[in-house]
């Protein structure tokens, strides 16, 4: 990407990033598809898959996932969650797993490791990183672009013990394109945006001293 050519437009895109995430620590933890190969993070796993997938060939160490809610269900884990969080807002989180999710998509195609540290279970961050290093071996480039967020729920609500769970459907418009050392497109369509679901889990201990959740698992529907 060619550098930005005004003092004026860095100051302004860094003050964008503060801002973003301060918003993301305040909000989500209060501090509290039809691509050829793989989604923006990852390859598409396999019907019934319980392994978290991410971007380039890479993928992490199973992990366990959330069983097909029975009706009701979802109202019921949020209020058990409530219940050891009094802090829990349903809609509070999902505007902040909103933000999670484009700041995440965002700093795995930059390859921005110390961005996505905060916002990934050590299971999951792990994996990113070798992603990241193994397309910047590789010498590709990733672009991925959310055109439009046009649906975020919670779709799974859990809490086992002292740890609450949550998963959130998302349905976006996305440019994604994978790019070869010299520029050619080997994956994906700069053009034009393709329509994906995901689904993504994020955790928290309720008993910790840490309001931050964290993303545990991703899949694709």
């Amino acid at each position: 990407m060619d550098a930005f050519p005004h003092y004026f437009d860095i100051v302004l895109f860094a003050m964008i990033a503060v801002f973003l995430v301060l918003r993301l620590r305040s909000v989500l933890g209060r501090r509290t598809g039809n691509e050829r190969r793989r989604d923006a993070m990852g390859r598409t796993p396999p019907p019934g898959s319980n392994v978290v997938t991410l971007g380039n060939r890479v993928t992490a160490p199973p992990m366990p996932r959330l069983a097909a809610p029975p009706a009701g269900s979802v109202q019921e884990g949020m209020a058990q969650i409530r219940g050891a969080d009094a802090g829990f807002d349903p809609g509070q989180f999902v505007a902040g797993a909103r933000i999670a999710f484009a700041t995440i998509v965002g700093a795995f195609a930059a390859g921005d490791k110390e961005r996505l540290r905060p916002l990934l279970s050590d299971d999951v961050y792990k994996p990113f990183c070798a992603a990241i290093d193994e397309r910047g071996g590789a010498g590709e480039r990733l672009e991925t672009r959310i055109v439009q967020l046009k649906e975020s729920e919670i779709a799974e609500a859990l809490l086992a013990g002292r740890m609450a769970r949550v998963t959130v459907k998302f349905v976006s418009d996305q440019i994604y394109a994978l790019r070869a050392h010299d520029g050619s497109v080997v994956d994906g369509d700069p053009e034009h945006p393709i329509e994906k679901t995901d689904f993504w889990t994020f955790v928290r201990d309720t008993r910790s001293s840490d309001p931050n959740w964290v993303l545990m698992a991703t899949a694709s529907g």
